[in-house]
């Protein structure tokens, strides 16, 4: 099964909050921060969510 490595890269000071709750809910908490995650429909839409707050790659 194919998996993202996702990593924030942006501060989440200012955000919205739903882009907040969106972070946390895939793991990230501060910049830096790493979490992998499985490659499917729901994640994606998290992360097109987030995009311009993280970076990802595809394992």
């Amino acid at each position: 099964m194919a998996s993202l490595k996702i990593t924030l890269t942006g501060s989440l000071a200012g955000c919205k909050k739903d882009q907040i709750a969106t972070a946390q809910a895939l793991g990230l908490r501060k910049i830096g921060n790493t979490t992998i995650q499985p490659d499917n429909a729901a994640t994606r839409g998290k992360i097109n969510k987030i995009s311009h707050l993280v970076k990802v790659v595809e394992d």
